[in-house]
């Protein structure tokens, strides 16, 4: 067959295939078309989720009568000029393809008017086959109508999903578009009546989240609001205690993109995973900012990928951001506010928080030195964790004249102030801590409590003498693919700072001839195969530190006081100040939660008082 030169159409309906999935892709692109055009309000009318009508209304700018065939003609756009524009783009949409392509698979009209205008213009292009401009009355700004999409491409019809399926697509892009759009209102309406509305201007970040994922979502979210290393991290992430059985609710913004990441999803799920229950999804609503050069936009035909210049970099700042932020997640610690994080600025880039730039060292857990060697790390919990030898009988009571122990702290303090945990009034059934704070009644997990103190005791006691590496006496031959292998050749430092001594043996093999002391009866074969792929794929890793921290959560748990064991009040009190000062205490190791808070007004309603 003879080299030939494709049709338009045919050229418009392939980019098409890249470019419309679904109904809910053409919502996208033109709905991002108004927002480019300074959109302030855009009305979305649907007929049978979008197969039949989608109609985009926008006050936006609008087009000039003369520019209308222009713009549903591939590769016209007026958003970049040069290679220059496309390497720091700054609009939603810049590649021209979306209107000739959704003209080419639908009954397509475009209609608008710029304000100076005296009337308007309409073009009607059917099937990829483009009308004449009619002069048309039309307010200021821009309609789009898609009537029967894939008309003319049954094959790609027949794939769309039922109407309730589709418009299910189109609302959730929308919920996405409404988080970082505060400032613009968008109406939907389905087969002739209304069906939402998201306001715009006179909400707060509480309102629009709760309009948009829920009024849990909008209690439980800790603000974040980080700037460092050029670049900013800001918006709300789910308590550990508020997680989803899906990732449903996660949303993420490159420069006001939503976009999907795989090196960002990954440094969210690693910040949560000393925090959440097993299985469980984070929730989240960020919005990342750096210089648009920077990242890459055109990676995707959708436009639903970047591509990081810096991936390594933007990976640890997220990582870093959100794990500082959940750390501050103490039980008794309000909900709502801006979790401070220390700055990180990069080499050559500016502060964003008006401190001086600093050269970037690759973010480490804080180091909390107590003093203690490796092999005195063992006496050490045990000390820590000490127990009577009667389970269920109080602790011993204190030598007359000696110093009075740690578990007597937490009484009453004399200036009348009450801690957020209050203070302990009772035990129930040997496991759960009753305690009178200012709003009503907290419950404890006690068990659950002290594994997470004891844990997180353990983990800073081993920052302070970092990750030690143990020689093998007979350095081990592991056999890998060639991309590893260049891979540790390549993290050669990196490798050694986390325990392991690797040197490359030849194309496909490594060395190992040190693994890390705390781990090493475990599999460093296996170990190392995971750092190893993690570096290939993100560029970081936490596989050693996420093995130390299972060790050392095995430890703590089994050092927590069990159920049955009778407390003292002053060791109540203890514990409960011990989980004030402790990160991270309001979950247990597992990810379960170790408190509950009950007010006074939730207690009334029990008992159906001032009713």
């Amino acid at each position: 067959m003879p080299i030939r030169q494709l049709p338009d159409t045919l050229i418009n309906q392939i980019a098409a295939g890249e470019v419309v999935e679904r109904p809910a892709s053409v919502v996208k692109e033109l709905v991002e078309n108004a927002l480019d055009a300074g959109a302030r309000r855009v009305d979305i009318d649907l007929e049978e989720g979008g197969i039949r009508l989608i109609r985009i209304r926008d006050d936006g700018g609008g087009i000039a009568p003369e520019e209308l065939p222009l713009a549903v003609s591939r590769h016209a756009t007026s958003k970049i000029a040069s290679l220059d524009d496309l390497e720091a783009v700054a609009t939603l949409g810049f590649r021209g393809e979306a209107l000739p392509s959704i003209a080419s698979v639908s009954r397509f009209m475009l209609a608008s008017r710029r304000r100076d205008d005296e009337h308007g213009a309409a073009l009607h292009v059917d099937g990829g086959r483009v009308g004449e401009v009619e002069p048309k009355a039309h307010a200021p700004g821009t309609t789009v109508e898609v009537r029967d999409l894939f008309y003319n491409v049954p094959a790609r019809r027949k794939f769309l999903r039922a109407e309730r399926t589709e418009l299910g697509h189109i609302e959730e892009w929308l919920r996405s578009l409404a988080l970082a759009r505060p400032d613009v209102e968008l109406r939907v309406s389905h087969n002739g009546k209304p069906s939402r509305r998201y306001r715009a201007g006179d909400l707060d970040a509480a309102a629009r989240l709760g309009e948009t994922l829920g009024d849990d979502f909008a209690r439980s979210a800790l603000r974040i609001d980080h700037g460092g290393a050029g670049m900013r991290l800001h918006g709300w992430i789910g308590q550990p205690h508020y997680s989803r059985a899906s990732a449903d609710q996660q949303y993420l913004y490159v420069n006001g993109r939503a976009v999907r990441d795989r090196s960002v999803g990954h440094a969210v799920k690693l910040a949560y995973q000393d925090v959440l229950y097993h299985g469980r999804q984070p929730a989240y609503v960020l919005f990342l900012e750096l210089d648009p050069t920077r990242v890459d936009v055109n990676v995707h035909p959708a436009k639903h990928e970047v591509r990081f210049r810096d991936a390594r970099l933007v990976h640890d700042f997220v990582f870093r951001t959100l794990q500082e932020a959940l750390a501050q997640t103490r039980a008794g610690a309000e909900v709502g506010g801006t979790a401070a994080v220390p700055a990180m600025p990069a080499a050559g880039q500016p502060a964003m928080d008006g401190g001086e730039a600093r050269p970037f060292q690759p973010w480490t857990p804080r180091p909390q030195p107590l003093g203690l060697r490796l092999d005195e790390a063992p006496a050490a919990y045990a000390a820590l964790y000490a127990q009577p030898a009667s389970s269920t009988g109080p602790m011993p009571a204190p030598t007359p004249g000696a110093p009075a122990p740690a578990f007597e702290r937490g009484l009453p303090a004399d200036n009348g102030e009450v801690p957020p945990l209050g203070y302990a009034i009772a035990q129930l059934h040997g496991i759960y801590i009753l305690a009178e704070n200012a709003e009503g009644l907290v419950v404890v997990d006690m068990h659950a409590a002290h594994e997470r103190i004891g844990y997180e005791r353990l983990k800073a006691a081993h920052d302070g003498i970092g990750l030690r590496a143990q020689p093998l006496l007979v350095p081990l031959a592991l056999a890998v693919g060639e991309r590893d292998a260049d891979v540790a050749e390549r993290e050669a430092q990196t490798l050694a700072e986390l325990g392991f001594d690797v040197t490359r043996s030849g194309p496909q093999t490594l060395a190992v001839r040190s693994v890390p002391a705390l781990l090493a009866h475990a599999d460093p074969e296996a170990l190392l195969r995971d750092v190893l792929a993690d570096l290939r794929e993100h560029g970081a890793t936490r596989r050693v530190a996420a093995a130390r921290d299972e060790l050392l959560s095995t430890m703590a748990c089994h050092g927590a006081v069990r159920a049955n064991r009778r407390l003292t009040i002053p060791e109540m009190n203890a514990l409960l100040r011990d989980m004030e000062a402790t990160e991270r205490s309001g979950q247990c190791n597992h990810g379960r939660p170790t408190w509950a808070r009950f007010t006074l007004g939730e207690i009334d309603r029990w008992f159906l008082r001032g009713r």
